[in-house]
């Protein structure tokens, strides 16, 4: 795993991974979801929410490019203790948040609005298919907040009404989905 750019450009992370319920998104795929996000967003002046974070690879490189406001999820104990560690490690406790618990059970319960959601779960999670509807529901996404669903061609977001983009990357697709300005 490594940074792709900002601070901590080119740093590498080695987590203990092998028997981990995780699947970190490839270099190839984040490389190029961070090139769309580059050109969309100020990455100074968001608040970030990273579902089913894993290894913690999106919240660094969020805050390796100058966020100051990252929101970790996962429920899985190892990884959750991988990114504590490397939060430690890269001096960044202040600017991320890191909560271990179920994914769902903090939607059900968060009180916040996030300008940018990413959500990586596991792709034979039998319910990836109800998460863009609760984000949505629980309103979580701020006005005019995007909102990005990793997944694979096993599902299809097609007609949901805030999808807005689609990217492929192999098998890897990102569903963008957009909370309209009010």
């Amino acid at each position: 795993m490594r940074i792709i750019a900002g601070k901590f450009r080119g740093r590498r992370f080695d987590p203990p991974a092998d028997n981990w319920p995780t699947r970190p998104t490839t270099d190839l795929a984040k490389e190029g979801l961070f090139n769309i996000l580059t050109n969309r967003l100020d990455f100074e002046d968001i608040s970030v929410l990273d579902l089913f974070g894993g290894t913690g690879s999106h919240s660094y490189e969020f805050i390796s490019r100058g966020c100051n406001n990252v929101t970790y999820v996962d429920k899985f104990g190892p990884a959750v203790h991988f990114v504590r560690k490397t939060s430690t490690t890269l001096g960044i406790e202040e600017q991320l948040k890191i909560f271990q618990m179920d994914v769902f059970r903090f939607i059900e319960n968060a009180r916040s609005q996030y300008d940018y959601i990413f959500a990586g779960p596991p792709y034979n999670l039998p319910t990836i298919d109800i998460i863009p509807n609760l984000i949505f529901e629980k309103n979580l996404l701020a006005p005019g907040g995007t909102f990005v669903l990793e997944h694979n061609p096993h599902h299809d977001f097609l007609n949901h009404p805030h999808l807005f983009d689609v990217r492929h990357y192999g098998k890897t697709i990102f569903s963008f989905f957009r909370n309209e300005m009010e």
